[in-house]
């Protein structure tokens, strides 16, 4: 049973259309208009092994924070309906990606309660290219938001903010990989005591 997710949004500030499917194998097809934000897309979706397909047109002549915005919250949507009754799933998942001087550790419940802490080092570069670093947790925010998952993101150091967003999202991707999976010594199991996540 194939466990694809398909969400589109349209406002007076973006047309957003995301389509993902947990059993890929990372192939990736990403257009923002953010250059540095479809990097990371492209990372979630290789290192997830997802297949991911995202187009975004947004009203760039402002900003990119309206189309970074509203492409997460399309992301945490597609990504919940991909996931459907999440019977037989791992639920929990972690990693710990180091990239360069950088170190990213995230730990993620598919819980169906969106909670999210994140930490990373405050003194790093305002942009990258065209895209603002204070978004990355904006993105997340977004993400759980809509996904409904709690989430756990810490970058105990880095000096590189091209490094310092980038193990974030190789460790979100891994984390929702394992996350996500399915476990074979738990067909039909929901994995929770309450009968429903």
């Amino acid at each position: 049973m194939s466990r694809i997710g398909r969400v589109e949004r349209s406002t007076k500030e973006t047309s957003v259309v995301v389509e993902i499917d947990l059993d890929g194998t990372g192939r990736v097809e990403v257009a923002t208009g953010v250059g540095f934000f479809d990097h990371m897309l492209d990372q979630l979706g290789r290192h997830g092994l997802f297949d991911l397909t995202v187009k975004t047109e947004g009203d760039l002549h402002i900003d990119s924070h309206h189309t970074i915005e509203d492409t997460a919250l399309a992301l945490g949507a597609a990504f919940r309906q991909a996931l459907g009754d999440k019977v037989g799933i791992y639920r929990f998942g972690n990693c710990t990606v180091p990239l360069d001087e950088s170190l990213a550790q995230v730990t993620v419940d598919l819980s169906g309660r969106p909670y999210l802490v994140h930490t990373e080092p405050e003194t790093m570069a305002p942009m990258i290219g065209s895209y603002d670093t204070t978004m990355t947790r904006h993105i997340l925010e977004s993400f759980v938001a809509q996904a409904r998952v709690a989430l756990h993101v810490h970058v105990p150091y880095g000096r590189n903010a091209h490094h310092i967003v980038e193990c974030q999202f190789k460790a979100l991707a891994r984390a929702l990989r394992y996350a996500s999976e399915r476990d074979p010594r738990a067909v039909g199991i929901l994995p929770s005591t309450k009968g429903a996540l």
